[in-house]
């Protein structure tokens, strides 16, 4: 059977139950399939990966298993872990940054609250003390019985009280400030967190995020939502030739060009040379418009490495769009998409394709 083909199968396997727990049935049937197919011991770290791989939660893996099967080659336990390999640099670390600087932000917050509430007080203790030096000084001691002497020692000691308390309330000032300084750079290391450093475009994590909040919303109003993969095309050939640094710079010109349309969705880097797109109350067919249309505007591009002044040509990307609400977690609307995304590699490049299942197979038939 074809790569397109075998493709073509599993997508079409994956839509026709829309019970979820038909949907869990297969993919849990998929999972032990594959781990069967290939001999590959049962252990937690590879039912984690057959899951990334058969459910389309990490789209590069799947992908180069997939290209691996279509050659008839069986996925050892030798190129799983070369291929899958875990990358706690970009995930793992901003997840524990996050862990971090939420519990950072708690402990200020409560720091904040102490240090106002003792500046208060404090400056509400020195206002009395103030009073009471200026009555001891000039009024109330005029007529007793206090000597000049003990009445200058007295008003000598609350002098020395008042600056000492005048000190404390200086200091926790400061440190309020501090504090305030302190969660301002803490909510600018959650926002660093949040964005991919090449593009400032939002990364994988918050891209997750955000695809969990307007699919609620999607639901509850009752609007469409389109999900979309895009992927340079032979990238792998960019960084080659003209070495990673013209990589970098084709990655961040077809981030740019994805951002132009960010009032009409929601746009992130993936990884590597993918990006992800969540179009909100847009249908499969409209946001494969938008993005081809995109994808038009980029192709009539021309590049030039800037270190040898050699062209590069062309610019362009491919990419696949899933209904989003049609499935039941990011990971399978992810799949469909990125299924999608295959048949527009396998048919040219060049080109957006839609996930082929309901209503979206009977436009594409009408095309």
């Amino acid at each position: 059977m074809s790569f397109e083909a075998r493709i073509e199968k599993r997508a079409h396997a994956n839509t026709t139950s829309s019970h979820g727990s038909a949907q869990r049935a297969q993919l849990l049937s998929q999972i032990g399939d594959f781990l069967l197919r290939h001999d590959l011991a049962v252990t937690g770290e590879n039912l984690l990966r057959a899951h990334a791989i058969v459910s389309g939660a990490d789209a590069t893996l799947a992908r180069t298993v997939a290209e691996h099967e279509c050659k008839g080659d069986r996925v050892t336990q030798d190129f799983l872990d070369r291929h899958a390999k875990p990358r706690p640099d970009a995930e793992q670390a901003v997840e524990q940054l996050r862990d971090l600087t939420v519990q950072l932000d708690r402990s200020v917050l409560q720091f904040g609250e102490c240090t106002r509430s003792a500046q208060e007080a404090a400056s509400n203790y020195g206002v009395e003390l103030q009073r009471s030096v200026d009555a001891a000084s000039y009024s109330q001691y005029s007529d007793t019985v206090l000597s000049e002497d003990i009445l200058s020692d007295f008003t000598r000691v609350a002098h020395i009280m008042l600056d000492r308390t005048r000190a404390i309330e200086e200091r926790m000032k400061q440190g309020e400030e501090e504090a305030d300084l302190l969660r301002a750079n803490l909510e600018k290391a959650r926002a660093d967190a949040s964005i991919d450093p090449l593009t400032g475009l939002p990364n994988r994590r918050a891209f997750q995020e955000v695809f969990e909040e307007q699919r609620e919303r999607a639901k509850e109003q009752g609007e469409p939502l389109a999900l979309a993969i895009c992927d340079i095309d032979f990238f792998k050939k960019v960084n080659d030739r003209h070495g990673h640094e013209t990589g970098d710079r084709v990655i961040r010109a077809v981030g740019q060009a994805l951002d132009k349309i960010s009032d009409l969705c929601h746009v992130a880097r993936h990884g590597g040379e993918e990006f992800v797109l969540l179009f909100c109350d847009q249908d499969v067919a409209s946001a494969t418009l938008v993005l081809d249309a995109t994808r038009e505007q980029l192709s009539k591009k021309r590049f030039v490495d800037r270190v040898t002044k050699k062209p590069i040509g062309e610019v362009t990307f491919s990419g696949g769009v899933s209904d989003a609400l049609a499935h039941e977690e990011m990971g399978l609307a992810m799949r469909a998409a990125d299924e999608a995304l295959y048949r527009a590699k396998e048919s040219g490049r060049n080109k957006i394709e839609r996930e082929v299942s309901g209503a979206a197979a009977n436009d594409a038939s009408g095309d």
